[in-house]
């Protein structure tokens, strides 16, 4: 029997875009990346550059992923149903993202005793605390108090964008003319221009796409998956004709990612525990499928906690004099250390606060 629940790309996308944000931190804070970069500087500029665009796996997903949630959601017409869904939405990203927070600013007061580097930041004031629990921390200018949390706010405000505009446009095809323009909209100017990108409609285009990925093909109405198969071949043209004037590879990613997900997003497999039931029938390949079951729970968690133990890397590498030495190997050593450390605090995060917080409902 397959799992309804568990999808291999979508669990496998989850789990690498994670890993691969988490590599590209670990590759661009404190005196470890530096070293680092002087052994492996093909591997540490390549996380460096290009490790960020897993961001654009995660919006897609994000898209996906909300799109199959709210089109099961009864009664979006309702401002109260929508308001309850975006609520419920919060607290959802909230509990995990508090605690990572906390935990995060108590490495970073132990990272100010020995490490003198920007990416430490200042001690964080009431106020930035205060922004960072109603993710205002980047409308309002303040500094980020950790790493890729940024994106937690962001994800939240496209996730509430999305459930009133399908509240709003309950018949799906004015929601995907809408989609749509807002989608080529970002792609062709608000993503080009920092200017907005603490705003949802800096990031729309790549969660537009996942949206619609999800659309194709899982909506119930064939009409309206012939139409958003329609409109995203519609924004693929403009993407590509567009790249003839300035290529952004990003913008591709982001396709390729939503093409993906229309042709196997959708494919199931085992269950963990069906295979665990069943040692003896464990193949290679269903330990694979459960290492990324695995990963893809802890996923959010790993994001969440893992800038914590770039920080404490960081701090042991220079507390204890490993840095005058500027010995590369030993910096990849304690990074690989702090990259597991950084799943294994995760999976005590997930099983500790994001599982029991799933309870917290309007």
């Amino acid at each position: 029997m397959q799992s309804k629940n568990h999808f291999l790309l979508v669990d496998f996308l989850k789990t690498f875009a994670a890993l691969t944000i988490i590599l590209h931190h670990f590759s661009s804070y404190g005196q470890i990346a530096e070293d680092a970069r002087q052994v492996l500087p093909g591997i540490m500029t390549w996380l460096f550059e290009y490790g960020r665009y897993a961001v654009q796996i995660f919006l897609v997903m994000g898209g996906y992923l909300a799109a199959q949630s709210l089109s099961r959601t009864a009664d979006l017409k309702n401002s109260r149903t929508v308001l309850k869904t975006v609520f419920n939405r919060y607290l959802r990203l909230f509990a995990p993202y508090i605690v990572a927070l906390i935990i995060t600013m108590l490495c970073a007061w132990v990272a100010r005793f020995w490490v003198q580097d920007e990416f430490v930041g200042e001690s964080e004031t009431l106020g930035q605390f205060l922004a960072h629990l109603f993710f205002l921390q980047g409308i309002l200018g303040l500094d980020s108090i950790s790493a890729g949390v940024w994106y937690v706010a962001i994800d939240w405000q496209l996730y509430a964008i999305l459930a009133i505009m399908m509240g709003m446009f309950p018949g799906y095809r004015s929601l995907l003319w809408m989609l749509t323009i807002l989608s080529v909209a970002s792609l062709l100017f608000f993503n080009r221009s920092g200017e907005y990108e603490n705003y949802f409609i800096y990031f729309m285009g790549a969660y537009g796409l996942g949206v619609l990925a999800q659309l194709c093909k899982n909506y119930p109405d064939k009409s309206i998956n012939r139409f958003a198969q329609a409109l995203i071949v519609l924004i693929g043209v403009v993407i590509v004709v567009s790249s003839f004037h300035q290529l952004w590879l990003r913008n591709i990613l982001a396709y390729i990612v939503a093409i993906a997900l229309i042709f196997w997003g959708d494919k199931a497999y085992k269950d963990q525990k069906q295979d665990q039931r069943r040692p003896q029938h464990q193949t290679k390949k269903h330990k694979l499928v459960n290492g990324i079951l695995w990963g893809s729970r802890r996923s959010y968690c790993a994001f969440l906690i893992h800038f914590s133990f770039v920080l404490l890397a960081n701090t042991l590498y220079i507390g204890w004099g490993m840095s005058q030495r500027h010995d590369g190997v030993m910096a990849i050593a304690l990074m690989l250390i702090a990259v597991s450390a950084s799943w294994i605090a995760a999976t005590y995060l997930y099983r500790w606060v994001e599982v029991p917080a799933r309870k917290l409902k309007l």
